[in-house]
């Protein structure tokens, strides 16, 4: 489960670092393929701001490129629901092959593998999302940090390339993030300490960089984590998960119940 956080943490870290790597403006000259990309996400970004708002162009755009990638969060939330599912039964293969020697640490990895095709689960499934979403929201990132047109302009009661006088916009990121934090975990078996603690530090470290962030930047962080917190009570909604499992365990609680009185039935009649 370390490692579905570290993967989980790893695009929104590498954002974040985005803010001290990225360097130089990217205008329509620029010849690199990369920057060319990054332009080209900042046109679109202007041809959706209606009436020059380059807030609504900004908005517009996160939904946008957020819907398109929605098969893959929804591929990455999948695998990750069922991982959190087979936690019991990983704790007990690693209480059982709890040996540090080389045949102990084979056959847990055996029996691990075993678990998880038993179960369809590849692992795959949460690291390959990650990498295709990578360069995709690092563009949209860049596009308005580096190019000059997106820095400049209002929207409501901001100025896009400052800071966000009355620290609206970073509360509701912070929010907005913690929330989505705590319900991808609301429904989890079990819980670790690096699941805890990933979903404190995660929003202080939004909050941080969002108190010295541009407000454009803020305003896509928000919109994003806005749309991630949606996307889950839609469709991963983990008080349906919670009820679903509870009521499975009901019903097999009532079949045992009367397995045991037609059991008991038959020992009266003998």
């Amino acid at each position: 489960m370390k490692k579905k956080v570290k993967w989980a943490s790893l695009l929104t870290l590498s954002l974040l670092l985005l803010t001290a790597c990225a360097r130089g403006d990217v205008t329509s000259q620029s010849t690199d393929a990369w920057e060319r990309l990054i332009y080209w996400f900042a046109s679109i970004i202007k041809l959706l701001s209606i009436n020059g708002q380059l807030g609504i162009g900004i908005i517009l755009f996160t939904l946008l490129v957020r819907t398109l990638l929605l098969p893959l969060f929804q591929l990455q939330m999948t695998s990750s629901r069922k991982m959190q599912e087979l936690q019991p039964q990983l704790r007990a293969l690693q209480e059982q092959y709890s040996g540090k020697d080389l045949e102990s640490r084979q056959l847990l990895t055996e029996a691990t593998r075993k678990l998880y095709k038993d179960n369809d689960v590849k692992m795959s499934a949460s690291m390959i999302p990650v990498f295709i979403q990578m360069p995709i929201l690092l563009a949209l990132y860049q596009a308005l940090t580096r190019v000059p047109e997106l820095r400049v302009g209002h929207f409501l009661w901001l100025n896009l390339g400052e800071t966000d006088p009355y620290y609206i916009l970073p509360i509701l990121a912070t929010g907005f993030t913690f929330l989505s934090m705590w319900l991808s975990n609301k429904a989890a078996l079990e819980r670790n300490g690096a699941m805890t603690a990933m979903m404190v530090a995660m929003p202080l470290m939004i909050l941080l960089f969002a108190l010295s962030a541009a407000s454009g930047v803020t305003l896509y962080w928000t919109v994003s984590n806005a749309y991630q917190v949606f996307q889950i009570l839609a469709l991963n909604n983990p008080f349906k998960i919670i009820a679903e499992r509870q009521a499975k365990i009901e019903e097999e609680r009532e079949r045992r119940a009367r397995i045991r009185k037609a059991q008991k039935k038959a020992r009266k009649k003998k």
